[in-house]
């Protein structure tokens, strides 16, 4: 007989399923986004209604760009009688990966309507750093 030990495996598989509950649970409460690509931009946009543009922050570090923030809740009750709420507050935070084209240093954002819109600039390849051509020459 084999005798698992907590090196061989044994923890990872007891925690596997609340590792997915966990990421199904982040998904649910991250805000709704969708990704988009033009000749010279990538564009993103996030659903963030309620939320104030002083509790918003945008940042990129390397390739990667994140949006956190947090919607706040505020609730006056006078004397009515709640049957449900389906609103959410707290905390999010959503990452994206930047393309290798993604100029980092060319990033605006715009808040509008309970969507806040992201555009990335994109390098063109004779603006890379780095890059040049070679000319070929005969031997």
């Amino acid at each position: 007989m084999v005798e698992k030990t907590l090196t061989s495996g044994l923890l990872p598989q007891l925690f596997a399923p609340f590792q997915a509950i966990g990421a199904k649970l982040h998904d649910w409460l991250a805000p709704a986004s969708e990704a988009s690509s033009g000749e010279d931009a990538y564009e993103i946009a996030i659903e963030l209604p309620g939320v104030e543009e002083d509790d918003i922050e945008v940042l990129v570090e390397g390739d990667v760009l994140t949006v956190r923030g947090e919607k706040k809740s505020h609730r006056e009750e006078r004397g009515d009688t709640w049957y449900f709420s389906e609103r959410q507050y707290g905390a999010f935070s959503r990452s994206f990966r930047l393309p290798a084209d993604a100029d980092p240093n060319a990033v605006t954002a715009d808040l509008g309507n309970g969507v806040l819109t992201i555009r990335v600039g994109r390098i063109r390849s004779d603006d890379a750093p780095g890059a040049r051509r070679i000319r070929i020459g005969k031997g």
